[in-house]
Formats: structure tokens, sequence, C-alpha cells
């Protein structure tokens, strides 16, 4: 039998297969199916098309529901969406719903399905948002689909794939206290282009992604589809393994796979991260790289911090530091992207304060767990750019309108320099701060 990536070994035992190629068409068992309000409810519709108005999933339990995008709003659209979301799990009795205004309710859902043990090393989780390629961070086929995708996997727990061949990306040394997870994929971006990937899985290797936690290896694999990535995935370790069985309430056994030796890999990619400076994605695409050393004085008007790709406690950690003791110059939104998060910077303490408190202090707003202004959403939305402005943020895309207005420039960084930034209204270095 032929060496095997990663992915191909998880593919291959999904379809019963002992090995699948790059291009081979492939039915595959879903371990884990998601969907959001934004998509949800056009799914359910597929759903209900497809099988009938009174069939009932293929599986409750595999079934995951998070509402997270357009939720704190007042727009009437948005709110349907979610009883939308209500109405379907009452009908079908789904057991993992996690509604807003409950006790339940837990943010983005790229960080609520680990938190609440739905990732696991070895499985196939699809999602109707295209960010659901985080969850590769643990050692899954993680990749998002469409909603005729969706719904049909609601019905039969299957779907048809094509196996991907693998990109590998070999990342070596020791990462300096002055770069994050966020600044090695905005290189590999800038190196490869928004379609340097496409179709393609992004395996991230090498011990500068192993001393890596979880958290900032999800960072890496969030932003594999900003490249046309099918999936990113990281192989797991102990970490990882650590991780899920901390969170995994039900205990499911999962299969750890890895790389094989010799397996073949389209085009490896190797970096020292040492050698790496802070990076930014400049307006309008994420590969529009350049280093934040050449950017240095460009003025800004926004800093927002936050989003399923900067808005977990490492991102928080990273710029409570920084913020620290000091004020900002502008405008500067946190949003923490799930409930724990939130609970968490109330209690955590950085000399003697707790993070919110340093925020709070520092003049930053602090918005509810959610996605806010990631996806724009309605005008009311936390932190959404509803002017001409220009923004820097930890945020994964930067396309015209991404965060709100058409004409709004969004610069993307580390929550390192999105904070150093805020501290001074223009970009940046965090080396300034971070030595």
């Amino acid at each position: 039998m032929a060496a095997q990536t990663l992915t191909e070994k998880i593919l291959a035992r999904h379809s019963g297969k002992n090995s699948v190629e790059p291009g081979e068409n492939i039915w595959v068992d879903v371990d884990i199916l998601m969907t959001h309000d934004v998509c949800g409810p056009g799914t359910i519709g597929v759903f209900h098309q497809n099988f009938g108005r009174d069939a009932k999933v293929w599986n409750k339990e595999k079934v995951v529901i998070i509402p997270d995008h357009y939720i704190f709003t007042a727009d009437k659209m948005a709110n349907r969406n979610v009883d939308v979301l209500r109405a379907f799990v009452k009908e079908q009795g789904l057991p993992h719903f996690y509604d807003v205004g409950s006790e339940r309710y837990k943010g983005v859902c790229h960080i609520a399905l680990p938190e609440e043990g739905h990732t696991r090393p070895g499985e196939i989780l699809l999602g109707t948002d295209s960010h659901t390629c985080t969850a590769g961070a643990f050692g899954e086929f993680a990749t998002g689909i469409g909603n005729t995708d969706a719904g049909f996997v609601m019905g039969t727990g299957k779907t048809w794939l094509k196996v991907p061949p693998t990109l590998r990306f070999v990342f070596n040394g020791d990462l300096p206290p002055y770069l994050m997870a966020k600044d090695l994929i905005l290189a590999v971006i800038g190196d490869i282009g928004c379609d340097g990937a496409t179709y393609q899985a992004m395996e991230f290797d090498g011990d500068g992604v192993y001393a890596l936690n979880i958290e900032e290896r999800m960072t890496l694999c969030n932003m594999a589809i900003e490249a046309g990535g099918k999936n990113g995935i990281i192989a797991a370790d102990q970490k990882t393994i650590d991780f899920v069985k901390s969170r995994d309430k039900a205990s499911k056994p999962f299969v750890v796979e890895k790389s094989d030796a010799g397996a073949r890999f389209a085009r490896e990619f190797v970096y020292d991260v040492k050698s790496l400076r802070p990076v930014v994605a400049k307006p309008h695409s994420p590969d529009n790289r350049a280093y934040v050393d050449e950017c240095k004085g460009t003025k800004l008007d926004r800093a927002y911090i936050g989003s399923c790709t900067g808005g977990k406690m490492t991102d928080f950690r990273a710029a409570a530091k920084i913020l620290a003791g000091k004020e900002v110059k502008i405008d500067t939104f946190v949003v923490p992207a799930t409930t724990e998060v939130a609970r968490t910077l109330k209690t955590e303490k950085l000399g003697g304060k707790t993070l919110e408190e340093i925020f709070l202090n520092a003049g930053a707003k602090i918005g509810e767990a959610s996605c806010a202004a990631c996806l724009g959403g309605p005008s009311d939305t936390f932190g959404r750019l509803n002017q001409a402005i220009r923004c820097i943020s930890t945020t994964n895309r930067n396309f015209p309108g991404r965060m709100g207005h058409k004409q709004a420039e969004v610069f993307l960084a580390s929550p390192l320099t999105v904070a150093a930034s805020a501290l001074t209204g223009q970009i940046t270095d965090p080396r300034e701060y971070v030595s």
C-alpha cells in the first residue's frame, strides 16, 4: 500500500478504503455536521425539500447548531433566522443546540466546537462556514460546505468528496515573543496567494508548529481557506489528545493518524520562524502581505481584537500584556469568541488586574461573545465599520465590505500588532513593546 498523507488516511478510512489518491472521488461517512444562523435556514430548507417535511436527521448526536453571526441585533430578518433554528431543533429533538439568550449560548462556532467536545482526531467535521477548517488543528479533516451539500449530509450522514493533494508547510525553530500564529499564516498566504492552495490540503508541521498551544494551532488552520485550501490540518500530539479528552464529555474513542514516512506532498515550504518579522495584510486581500515595519506610521481610525482567528484567550493575553497600564488612542473593540472566553477575561489576572479591567482601563469597548463585526452584519452590529474608516483587525478577511462599509480599509494583523497600533493610532511594530 502506498504511503499516505494525514488527510488521505482520514478520508480513506471514512470511505472504507485502504488508501486513496489525490483527485479520486469518494463517498465518506461524516462524524459531525455543524450549521449556524447564517446558513442554517437554507440547509434546513434543502433538507426538508429533498427528504420530506417529516424527515428526521440521520443522527441527532452528530448535528450541532450554533447561532453566532447576526444575533445581537434588532434586525428582523436576522432574528428570524435564529427562530428557524429553534423551530427545527425542537422538531428534531436535537441535543447540541447552543441558543442565544440561554445558559447554553456559546458564541463563535469554530471555537465553541472544541470547547464543547465536538472535535476529535481522525474524524470528518463539516460545517456551513468556510472557516470550519479551524478544527483541523485537532488532527481531523474539517472543511466548509454549502447549504445543498449540508442538507444532503443532514439526511444521510454522507458526502461526496474529491481527495485533495497535500501541501506541507514546515516551521522550524522557536517562535520569538513578538510573533504569533497569525504572522505565520499571513506569511504563508503572502507567499502562495489567495489561490495558492486551491482545493488542496494544507498540512502544518515542524517543531515550530508543535511548540504552539492548541489555540495558536487553530489560528493556523483557520486561515487555510484564505489561501484557497480545502482544509488545514495538524497531526495530533499529546497536547491535542489531552485537550480533546478534557473536553469530550462523552469520552468517545478516536483514531490518531499522521502522515506516513514517504508520503507524497504536492509541494513543501520550509520556514525558519526566527527569521520572520511581524506581518500585516493590507487592503483589500489577505495575500496583500507587507511587513509591519514597512507600514509603520500608517494612520488608523479603529482597532479590533476578536473573531475565531483573534478572539481566543491566547489572543487576549497577548494584547493585554501590551495594553496594561496604558491608554488607546483610537476606538478599540474587544470581542471574546465565546462566553467561556468572556468569563475568563473577568477572572484571569495580569499584574493584579483582570484582563477585562486592563482592556476597559485602556479605553477599549468590550462586546458580547459572537462573530460581531467580522462579517459586517446589520448596521447595529458591535464594532461594525459603518463609515469609510481604516481599521487594523485580528480577523481573517479584509475584502471590500467584509467588516461593513465597502470603502473601509482593513489591515489584518496579530493581536500583538493590533494592540501596539491601538496605543499609537498608527500601524506599530509590536517589537517596540515586546522584546
